[in-house]
């Protein structure tokens, strides 16, 4: 069958499934069960037929939605957060997987851009990091401890002020996506190039491992999530240009809450990152080299098994259920 003649054919039934989904239609939980599962023979048969095309994008999104309002009641789902975590973000990460993969493309392009600017320009570093930091930080390589820095401050004032902050840059790397993902990408460039110079200077002057073994205890979940962020802003703004078959406005709707609920996400792990910066990277230079290997790949397995892997995990066994 063509893909016109199967767009057609089923195109009522799609239809009867966004109404329910924006809550238009009353249907009883068995009756929308019935119409899941018919939506999911529809997306196999796209699947294997129409690979590539926006069909199959448009009723996996109806699919994982539909999915929502069917197991988010369930009894042993009653606690909110738990699904929320376990199993809506992982689907929703799924779905639009292919946003998260730009956002890393764009992340080590710009980290690239902003390495190789600080190797042919000597001022580079300053411009982007500022003359005070760049000072200072050149005093505490000099003084054998080029990470020093992180020892200002209290540990819980540390912390606390770390947290907010990057609590703060989420989210305008999220929100900014309203402006069509044009703000997001601002952003995250501004972001991918501070960071490329900033560990490209420890690398001129010859500090690169300390650097790292530093930095990275709790960078690797703080720019993980700082990545997946950007990929919300991204969705975001996506939902604006790109209605596809829905209204712009239900489009930027759908795209706020997806986005949103993405970005709720990264929470969780932008604290652990505050925590880490606060309590644990001060003593980097004095414990062993292998426990801040171990911290900095442990922290790295945690976040990239979640937005990573473990959606994929989600979404088989939505599949299995469905076949059930």
């Amino acid at each position: 069958m063509r893909e016109i003649a199967f767009i057609k054919q089923n195109k009522e039934k799609w239809l009867e499934f966004e109404q329910v989904i924006f809550g238009k239609t009353k249907k009883n939980p068995d009756e929308i069960a019935s119409l899941y599962i018919h939506l999911m023979n529809d997306l196999s048969y796209a699947k294997t037929y129409y690979p590539k095309s926006k069909t199959v994008v448009y009723l996996n999104h109806l699919a994982a939605t539909i999915y929502q309002k069917i197991y988010k009641t369930k009894r042993h789902e009653t606690n909110r957060i738990v699904y929320f975590f376990k199993t809506e973000v992982p689907l929703l990460v799924y779905e639009y997987r292919r946003y998260l993969l730009f956002a890393f493309v764009f992340f080590f392009l710009t980290v690239g851009i902003g390495a190789l600017s600080a190797a042919y320009d000597e001022t580079f570093c300053r411009l982007i990091l500022g003359d005070g930091y760049v000072n200072t930080t050149l005093q505490n390589i000099r003084d054998g401890n080029p990470v020093a820095i992180y020892k200002s401050g209290s540990h819980l004032g540390g912390f606390i002020a770390i947290t907010l902050n990057n609590l703060r840059v989420g989210a305008i790397c999220f929100v900014s996506g309203i402006l069509g993902g044009f703000g997001t990408f601002y952003f995250a460039l501004n972001n991918g190039v501070m960071l490329g110079s900033f560990q490209y200077f420890f690398y001129q002057h010859g500090v690169f491992w300390p650097s790292v073994r530093g930095i990275w205890i709790h960078g690797s979940m703080e720019i993980f999530a700082i990545v997946v962020e950007t990929a919300a802003g991204f969705i975001l703004g996506a939902s604006i240009l790109f209605p596809r078959t829905y209204s712009r406005i239900n489009s930027l709707m759908i795209g706020f809450k997806v986005s949103l609920k993405i970005f709720l996400s990264t929470v969780p792990f932008t604290i652990a990152a505050g925590f880490l910066e606060g309590f644990i990277t001060r003593y980097s230079v004095d414990m062993p080299h292998w426990l801040s290997v171990f911290i900095i790949l442990s922290t790295l397995s945690a976040i990239s098994f979640y937005f990573l892997i473990y959606p994929t995990i989600v979404n088989k066994k939505v599949y299995q259920d469905a076949a059930i």
